[in-house]
């Protein structure tokens, strides 16, 4: 616990020995904003902006008395902008700062009132769909209408580079491993639990999705992929304003979704809160195909199973939260959120085993029923302090997260002869309830230096307990007994502490540096409970990482902007995947942890060039050593699926990203990404060495007509591919919508259909040892949707401060319950 204190007291004497360092002799550029009665206006706005293009150089906010200032702002040309909620904006006229006119004092601008009705405001401008910039790209979700009455998984589905795989597995650039944050929080899941959290989103909740495939220091070094950053809808108006969504959908069966959003700001509180519930109701069939063979190559056996399964879900989401303004630098903030998400699956599940000769050996009819219960909680104390105008700033984030997650499963197994002569059946009882519980603190500081330069420093800690219990009841011999095959319980322990440093300056109008050096700390302890006829077990390991960042910028026009950047990642097996037991999924079908799993590293270097902001092309590379997959085994007729370390991944890639505007009224987007995969090393005692290409295009269409009229014509495809032992099949989506405003203006009515021609179906072959295998998935992706939306409130004139985003790091991305 030591050393990155130690680390992080280090860093922070280098900030100030840094800070004391600089040259008194500085420039300055101060002013006041107020309003047509002549009373000062505080928390208004104030951007200082290039005279030359209005380009953007910095931003401030005006204190209690309406004053501003902005330190060391380099020699050249500007002028200010200043606006206010209920102001018309202003400008002043352009003024120089020179090394003979170093300090600069405005003349105050004065603001006239407009109407402060929100009624009588008519938005006319639409964001665009992607923003592009030199670190990340920026989805705006609101301006694609095919995300009316989608989710937040659907909705990243849409996103640039972002595909959702077979088992709801989230890749960027075709890698997993991505770390999903939640406006700035980590959202503590992954796999199917992830896939389920996101299910449970309404995408009517959702502003912005931030794109991050080589993300700087101040975030945790988990992901290999990146980070996706998934921002919520915040009213930033002052007074009570909200905003209201509701939608059904139809599928194969019948879906609802309804989001409301409150906020109120006045004076130095701000109270928000958001609550979505959705209905739903799904299908999924799966359909596997095996061959086994013999040492010649010859057939043993054929094995064909279809499984048919019916979902039904309930999604309550609720967050609460305040900010309280101390005062024009000091803001205190605390969030509350909840899930609650009874569910509940009927399965059906028909098994035929075969001669090689295709004639019916026998007959495994299968059914469950399995009740759950999605609960968490999590508080989120936040901190913010700015020293000065000039960015000086220290924020704090205290988090705690409780998941709980009950659930019961019944089997029901019956075999027959070829003639459906029954020959037994078996009871199976399962209740697996998971527990964890995790406690996090960071704090983060930025020290700005003169002429464009910046360096931040932080520290985090954070400490994870899971318990993951299965208790099995066999019925046999007319009485339940204890199943001591499958039945136990495993304890989990893990601390991260970790501290960082980064350095961000702008040397030249044309040349940009940001480097960063982040250390991890990790330690951990699971033990594996015995039971009658299984031993105790457990493990233990501590290990220390260093992770590097470094990003290049070079504008060598206004047109173009070139960016190189380079970064050491890792990734750390789930949780649950520590698991050494065996769990059951079928009498065919098991699924077990691995306590020998090592973490993944991956080296990623990305070479960037943006052209006018439109059109973005991307040649990356990466590594990834001691790589972990999931595997497949075979015992019998049996196939056991784990994850192991198989050895070393290599990713070429090249992806182009265009906004075109084709006219006023029609825009495309379109992205094409083509990645080149290799996957070496060892597997089961055989060598592994498989390679493939993959071509990933997507394509938004958008049209906007008189009237609040609106289009959209999009799709997707993805060529077929390599993962791990997986060959995937090529598969892909086609949406429309259309969109009106009403209301004048607050109000919209969207309609959409998704997966219009069915060709979401993930299907592919898995060979393995004396196994050969092909499946295919399919599931309740046609659907149409219908959507209504108002946005109600009345603004007032009251102090302000942006809302405090608060964060942890990657240890929830990683809790796996095992759904």
């Amino acid at each position: 616990m030591r050393t990155p204190i130690n680390l992080f007291i280090i860093m922070l004497l280098t900030v100030s020995l840094i800070s004391r360092a600089q040259n008194t002799n500085t420039s300055k550029l101060k002013g006041k904003v107020s309003a047509t009665n002549q009373s000062a206006l505080s928390a208004a706005t104030i951007t200082l902006l290039k005279a030359k293009d209005s380009s953007v150089v910095k931003m401030s906010v005006t204190d209690q008395e309406g004053q501003y200032s902005f330190e060391n702002p380099p020699k050249g040309r500007y002028l200010v902008a200043a606006s206010a909620v209920g102001y018309e904006k202003q400008y002043s006229a352009p003024f120089t700062i020179s090394a003979e006119n170093p300090v600069i004092e405005l003349p105050a601008i004065v603001l006239n009132e407009r109407n402060n009705n929100l009624k009588a405001v008519t938005i006319s401008a639409r964001k665009p769909m992607v923003e592009q910039k030199i670190d990340r790209t920026v989805v705006n979700v609101d301006a694609f209408i095919s995300n009316t009455g989608a989710n937040a998984l659907e909705a990243l589905e849409k996103s640039p580079g972002i595909q959702v795989d077979k088992d709801g597995n989230i890749s960027l650039k075709g890698k997993q491993n991505v770390i999903v944050l939640i406006d700035g929080r980590p959202a503590y899941l992954s796999g199917a639990d992830l896939a389920n959290m996101l299910k449970g989103m309404q995408a009517s909740q959702l502003e912005q999705i931030e794109i991050m495939t080589n993300p700087p220091a101040r975030y945790d070094a988990a992901g290999n992929a990146g980070i996706i950053n998934i921002k919520t809808k915040k009213n930033k108006v002052k007074g009570f304003n909200g905003n209201l969504s509701a939608g059904v959908g139809q599928g194969v069966y019948f879906k609802t979704n309804e989001s409301i959003s409150l906020n109120y700001r006045n004076g130095k509180v701000n109270l928000f809160s958001n609550y979505s519930y959705g209905w739903n109701k799904n299908f999924q069939q799966l359909e596997i195909f095996r061959r086994y063979k013999n040492d010649d190559g010859t057939t043993n056996a054929i094995f064909e199973q279809v499984a048919y399964m019916k979902r039904y879900n309930i999604n309550n989401n609720l967050k609460l939260g305040m900010d309280y303004f101390v005062n024009n630098k000091t803001t205190l903030g605390f969030v509350l959120s909840g899930v609650y998400n009874p569910e509940k699956s009927i399965n059906t599940n028909t098994s035929y085993l075969k001669d090689p000769e295709y004639n019916t050996d026998s007959i495994v009819t299968a059914s469950s029923n399995i009740h759950g219960i999605w609960k968490n909680a999590s508080v989120n104390l936040n901190m913010r302090h700015q020293f000065d105008t000039t960015g000086r700033e220290l924020t704090t984030d205290l988090d705690y997260i409780v998941y709980d997650n009950p659930n019961n499963q019944h089997f029901y197994n019956n075999s027959y002869e070829p003639n459906w002569t029954k020959l037994s059946d078996d009871q199976l009882q399962g209740v697996l309830p998971v527990k964890v519980n995790i406690y996090s603190a960071k704090m983060d500081y930025t020290h700005p230096l003169k002429n464009n330069g910046k360096i931040e420093a932080g520290w985090k800690t954070s400490y994870v307990q899971t318990v993951n219990k299965a208790d099995y009841t066999l019925f046999k011999n007319y009485e339940w007994a204890i199943d001591t095959g499958k039945t136990n319980h495993f304890d989990y322990k893990e601390n991260i502490n970790a501290a960082y440093i980064s350095f961000n300056k702008q040397f030249t109008k044309k040349w940009g540096l940001q480097s960063g050096l982040r250390y991890e700390n990790t330690n951990y302890k699971g033990n594996q409970y015995g039971n009658p006829v299984k031993p105790d077990s457990s493990f233990q390991r501590s290990y220390n990482s260093w992770f590097p960042t470094v990003y290049i910028s070079y504008n060598a026009d206004s047109s173009n902007q070139f960016g190189l950047s380079f970064g050491r990642r890792i990734d750390r097996p789930g949780y649950a995947s520590l698991n050494p037991f065996m769990f059951f999924i079928d009498k065919y079908t098991y699924e077990a942890g691995n306590p020998y799993l090592r973490p993944q590293y991956s080296n990623n270097i990305e070479l960037t060039h943006i052209f006018k902001g439109k059109l973005t092309t991307t040649l990356n590379y990466s590594i990834t050593r001691n790589l972990f997959n999931e595997t497949f085994d075979q015992s019998g007729y049996a196939t056991i699926v784990k994850r192991n370390n198989i050895g070393k991944r290599e990713d070429y890639g090249i992806s182009v990203n265009a906004q075109i505007p084709v006219n006023k009224w029609f825009t495309s987007m379109i992205y094409t990404n083509y990645r080149y995969t290799r996957y070496t090393g060892n597997l089961y005692g055989e060598n592994l060495d498989v390679a493939a290409g993959t071509i990933y295009f997507n394509i938004n269409n958008q049209f906007n007509f008189n009237k609040g009229w609106g289009a959209e014509l999009s799709g997707w495809y993805l060529s077929k591919g390599v993962e791990g032992q997986i060959l995937l099949a090529a598969m892909g989506q086609l949406s429309a919508g259309i969109s009106k405003t009403v209301l004048k203006g607050q109000g919209s009515v969207k309609f959409n259909v998704r997966d219009i021609l069915y060709t979401q179906l993930p299907h592919g072959d898995i060979n393995f040892k004396e196994t050969e295998a092909r499946f295919r998935n399919s599931r309740d992706t046609r659907v149409a949707n219908l959507t209504f939306s108002y946005r109600f409130g009345k603004p007032i004139k009251s102090n302000n401060s942006q809302r405090k985003k608060g964060g942890a790091g990657d240890e929830q991305n990683r809790v796996n319950m095992g759904n």
